[in-house]
């Protein structure tokens, strides 16, 4: 069994930090490893970025950055919010529920760039009803269909090809 007197470091894993700045002959002498004159051989440097009086770089760059410009916002709603809304009379599940009847609800409070469905924790019950929505799921679709209902989405125009 090993003694706490007889505790060393592996070989060759530290080494004495190095003392520069120790006269001509240590090979590290005079200006310490630091060059000539200059803000680079003081204490104290904090020039990242600085590129000698022209214009840095990050500051050439547009600051538009990685953000959509023309970003689409839509109303995500949950099915089992929609059945809320249905079973208390605000919406009518006889006619088509699209972003009008939903603000004339008071579901949603108005209508952005569309409407998106989503699947909720609660089972959705409400027969045959019909959507009119910019996006929904496949759960939700399968889940409308298999109750009878109908998800109409309008189909997203592609870029014409020039010839």
């Amino acid at each position: 069994m090993a003694r706490l007197n007889e505790l060393r470091d592996n070989p060759g894993s530290s080494k004495p930090r190095v003392r520069v700045g120790r006269g001509i002959g240590s090979g590290i002498g005079k200006t310490a490893g630091r060059g000539g004159k200059g803000q680079k051989g003081r204490t104290g440097v904090a020039i990242n970025g600085f590129e000698g009086g022209q214009m840095p770089l990050h500051m050439r760059m547009p600051k538009r950055g990685f953000n959509v410009p023309n970003v689409k916002r839509y109303n995500t709603l949950r099915l089992d919010r929609i059945q809320a809304y249905i079973d208390s009379g605000k919406l009518d599940h006889k006619g088509v529920i699209d972003a009008v009847a939903l603000v004339k609800g008071g579901v949603i409070r108005r209508a952005l760039d569309g409407v998106r469905l989503v699947l909720g924790p609660v089972a959705f019950t409400a027969k045959k009803v019909t959507f009119n929505v910019t996006h929904a799921s496949k759960g939700v679709v399968e889940a409308i269909e298999a109750l009878g209902g109908k998800v109409d989405m309008p189909k997203a125009e592609e870029p014409k090809a020039d010839a």
